[in-house]
């Protein structure tokens, strides 16, 4: 079983920044790439970013891209993602998920090729 612990969230205001963290535990977590997704109000669960096993590759949705960054701490088995210049349609819970395949160099960016979520974190940005 894989655990996966999401932390950073908050409240920011438009233009600031936040990082957020996830903690996984379980399995290798060097061997599995990793995701982020997020889900606003009334919305459908959406993909923000990936990074590969290796941390060689990422790949983000158009809507982040130049704005975020995902990264991995293999040693301390955690990924993050860093936001900047946030917007209010930034505003979601954010999950990370672990893909189900190891040593994969494919990303992918629908919910059903990730094979555990945390929880999630709350990211809310006023404007």
């Amino acid at each position: 079983q894989v655990q996966l612990v999401e932390s950073g969230g908050g409240l920011v205001q438009a233009g600031d920044s936040l990082r957020l963290s996830c903690a996984a535990s379980g399995r290798t977590f060097s061997s599995y790439a990793m995701g982020w997704f997020r889900q606003a109000p009334e919305k459908e669960r959406e993909f923000v970013a990936a990074i590969s096993w290796s941390g060689h590759i990422t790949y983000y949705a158009d809507s982040v891209k130049g704005r975020f960054t995902i990264s991995r701490a293999n040693a301390k088995n955690t990924v993050y993602l860093q936001m900047n210049s946030l917007k209010p349609e930034d505003t979601a819970v954010y999950y990370c998920a672990a893909g189900i395949a190891p040593f994969s160099n494919t990303l992918y960016n629908k919910r059903h090729e990730y094979a555990y979520w945390g929880q999630g974190t709350q990211v809310t940005v006023s404007s």
